[in-house]
């Protein structure tokens, strides 16, 4: 039986590299405190990833009124992502962990290994409603661990001025040789190309999942012919004055911001980019990321999960299970999902999402081609496979090894992970 300290402290490392790549993340954190009284009427603590939201705005509001209706008193405590997941693992080593708790999805399987999120069926919550390729990022071993209260993800926003003077039509970018040839005209036409975060943390693997994803690149075969065609492909680009070579220091903020200059056609970035792209000054369109031989790639989803952590005191669960069901029945999700600019989980939602705000519905298209980071098995392996995956393409685009070369050591390094 393995020794749960140790258990533990690996995945406190674990979650350590998973940084928040996608989410609405904050800076400040507050300090962390148990569970209160056991039943209704008592104090239910709650984490999330929110520092922004304060307890007026309508995602704080929302908190404390699940917690109204659920008869009891929600306590409410926001922190960095990161930080969420290493003190969530610390609770539970100390017996305190809060009773409801909002993680970023790739943290999941990270708790769930230390034995320390209850499973949605032990608790009667149904997630039969929820798309199951964004509920997948929350499954281990068949059974889950959580709630998806939305996602964002990826796609090609595109500058309409630059590719109108550049004769380019968005919609004949359908694979990776129109895209490229977008971009070959878009250069002769004098403008700069595409701008996207190729950087050496979690971002950076972010970002190219869709693209080896979309090569039909398995994770667990970094180094075959398909993941190497991806790298390929993003090297071709910086080579040849497609994409700028900053893109090895580029965060998605950095990236975006240099789209926001008006001076790239296109811009690899996310959802939580909309209200920024409003702003921008300058008219743009969106279009889901191409798949090599055309169709929509698979890009990764982000969000978080809604759980439940485990508790000595089983009967505070009766309590939990009606804060969760609130937080993300269909009437809240919208608001929700609306002031954190996620595409809803459900098919319901999303389609209010689109009547809404007509935006959206490329958004809608990209998460239904999505999929977990640590879905298909992978759960904790992900991190020991993303940091050799994005130090490949550093090496690649760097000059310093091929891409074969670079992705032949990255496999080797995953293999020992």
């Amino acid at each position: 039986m393995r020794n749960p300290r140790r258990t533990l402290l690996a995945a406190i490392a674990t979650a350590g590299a998973l940084t928040a790549v996608a989410a609405c993340g904050g800076g400040s954190d507050s300090s962390a405190s148990g569970s209160g009284s056991g039943k209704s009427g008592g104090t239910y603590n709650f984490w999330d990833p929110y520092p922004q939201f304060d307890a007026s705005s309508a995602w704080g509001k929302l908190v404390s009124k699940c917690g109204t209706d659920a008869g009891v008193k929600v306590k409410r405590t926001s922190m960095d992502t990161t930080d969420l997941g290493n003190k969530a693992l610390l609770a539970a080593q100390q017996g305190n962990a809060p009773d409801v708790m909002l993680v970023d999805n790739p943290v999941v399987s990270t708790l769930v290994e230390a034995g320390i999120l209850n499973k949605t069926s032990d608790l009667g919550l149904d997630t039969s409603s929820i798309q199951k390729n964004i509920l997948g990022a929350g499954v281990i071993d068949n059974a889950s661990y959580g709630v998806p209260i939305g996602a964002n993800t990826l796609a090609l926003y595109y500058n309409k001025k630059i590719l109108t003077a550049a004769h380019v039509d968005p919609a004949s970018v359908k694979d990776w040789a129109s895209l490229t040839a977008a971009l070959k005209k878009v250069k002769s036409a004098d403008k700069k190309g595409i701008t996207f975060s190729a950087i050496n943390t979690e971002e950076g693997s972010f970002q190219f999942l869709p693209w080896f994803w979309g090569a039909g690149g398995d994770l667990t075969k970094l180094n075959s012919a398909k993941g190497v065609a991806a790298l390929s492909l993003w090297k071709q680009w910086v080579d040849g004055g497609y994409a700028p070579k900053d893109v090895l220091q580029n965060t998605q903020t950095t990236s975006w911001q240099e789209f926001a200059t008006g001076e790239y056609a296109f811009s690899e970035n996310g959802t939580w980019q909309l209200g920024n792209a409003d702003k921008a000054g300058f008219p743009y369109g969106v279009i889901n990321i191409p798949g090599q031989n055309g169709g929509s790639a698979p890009v990764p989803t982000g969000g978080e999960f809604v759980t439940v952590p485990v508790q000595k005191d089983s009967s505070r669960y009766d309590v939990s299970k009606k804060i969760v069901t609130c937080l993300t029945n269909s009437a809240n999700l919208l608001t929700t999902d609306t002031t954190l600019t996620y595409v809803a989980p459900t098919a319901a939602v999303q389609a209010q999402q689109v009547e809404k705000n007509p935006e959206l519905k490329p958004w809608v298209g990209a998460v239904a081609a999505a999929r977990g980071r640590t879905s298909d098995g992978l759960g904790t392996k992900y991190p020991t496979i993303s940091q050799p995956m994005w130090t490949a393409v550093q090496n690649a685009l760097s000059g310093g090894r091929s891409p074969q070369a670079a992705l032949d050591t990255a496999q080797t390094a995953a293999g020992k992970g």
